[in-house]
């Protein structure tokens, strides 16, 4: 296929959790405010004069310092947050914005204030907690979060407008890029599609990493680019994979596992586009605020939520995605040491494999695992008995 116009500047935007595009807003004067995970809203981030950006730690190489400070039993995803802070890689930030889903990130987010990674005389870290399940009190207490933790901090510390029509603004403005990313998104559906795993993964990971004003141009002109493409006329993929699991920030693994020979078709993990990047219905009737956080409630797949009912909504979201999507099997990953992606992968992949019928490839793998030979081993095992399956099936074995 011939090159999206725009990959390689989308490529090199993250090479650096402080890309030009950060740069450039906050000379004119916005505030930047890093967050780390999909259940602080990031609606609500870009609102007024912020904007937010989805913290990564691209290129990270050894993280002895975190390590030294919070052991090495943590996820390396919560060590390198720190390492990269301690190096003086998130000075361009003006806030950090943190929830305790999780008691590394939340150690992470400690040694944020500890270790002073952060100079500026405005900068603060703030942490929310997470429910367990949703009800109306629980969606109240978030709300009620969300506002004191976040909204209130920043009309005190920035001046900024947090009324119910700055939010709506920020929420029209949310719902225009997931409505681009989820029209990409449906692209992959096709039995040749026009746009790569990898390619996909990248133009999402800069709509969560960039400012929203500046990145909607791009992602706009993308879109029709896409709309004209032709593919390939034959496929280069020998099969089609879904993949289901923890936090994957680092578009390199995705090509390593297209490089096999499989094409992802549908990212159901923690930075991917199901969840986050669904649009936000609004109703003139109800407070603003609760109705952004019942929807990140709702739409949520963390293996932090443990009611039966997540539980059976994580399930039945991994067999449609792969469904819809026409996937020949599910890669399930985790993060090593990630604690709810852990009893997750283990138990569920084993579920999928043998209550729903999919061939599932169960890994547990480093933060930066683009460059593995391990890993690649077993995609490419994985990729040969999903295309002998197919052979069997067409000769009617199976």
């Amino acid at each position: 296929m011939k090159d999206l116009k725009h990959l390689i500047y989308f490529e090199s935007l993250l090479e650096n959790a402080d890309n030009d595009l950060i740069k450039d807003y906050q000379a004119k004067g916005n505030i930047c405010l890093g967050y780390t995970c999909f259940h602080i809203p990031e609606v609500i981030l870009n609102v007024g004069n912020c904007f937010s950006t989805r913290l990564r730690a691209p290129n990270t190489g050894s993280v002895d310092i975190a390590t030294y400070y919070m052991s090495n039993y943590t996820c390396e995803f919560a060590r390198a947050l720190v390492e990269r802070g301690v190096e003086g890689g998130y000075q361009f930030l003006d806030a950090m914005i943190g929830v305790d889903a999780c008691s590394m990130m939340n150690r992470a987010m400690e040694h944020f204030e500890i270790l002073k990674v952060n100079e500026k005389p405005n900068f603060f870290v703030t942490h929310c907690d997470m429910p367990y399940k949703i009800t109306d009190y629980t969606i109240e207490s978030y709300v009620t979060q969300m506002r004191l933790h976040v909204l209130n901090n920043l009309a005190e510390k920035f001046g900024t407008d947090v009324s119910d029509d700055a939010l709506r603004a920020a929420v029209a403005q949310h719902n225009e890029v997931c409505a681009i990313i989820s029209e990409i998104g449906q692209m992959r559906k096709a039995e040749n599609p026009v746009i790569t795993g990898y390619e996909f993964h990248v133009l999402n990971l800069v709509s969560y990493t960039c400012p929203k004003e500046l990145i909607l141009p791009y992602l706009r002109e993308t879109l029709e680019e896409l709309r004209t493409r032709e593919p390939d006329e034959k496929s280069p993929f020998r099969a089609r994979v879904a993949i289901v699991g923890s936090e994957i920030d680092d578009p390199n693994l995705t090509k390593l596992i297209e490089g096999c020979g499989a094409l992802v078709v549908s990212d159901r993990f923690c930075f991917g586009s199901t969840p986050g990047r669904e649009v936000i219905e609004l109703n003139d009737e109800e407070d603003v605020l609760t109705q952004i956080c019942r929807h990140y409630m709702e739409v949520s797949e963390c293996a932090r939520y443990i009611s039966d009912e997540k539980v059976h909504q994580r399930r039945e979201t991994s067999d449609r995605l792969a469904k819809e999507y026409h996937a020949d099997g599910i890669i399930y990953e985790q993060m090593k040491y990630c604690d709810y992606w852990g009893f997750e992968r283990a138990l569920v992949s084993h579920i999928m494999s043998e209550e729903y019928g999919w061939p599932v490839l169960s890994i547990d793998r480093l933060y930066n695992n683009g460059n593995s030979g391990q890993l690649r081993t077993r995609v490419q095992a994985f990729v040969e008995s999903l295309e002998i399956k197919r052979i069997h099936k067409q000769e009617g074995k199976i």
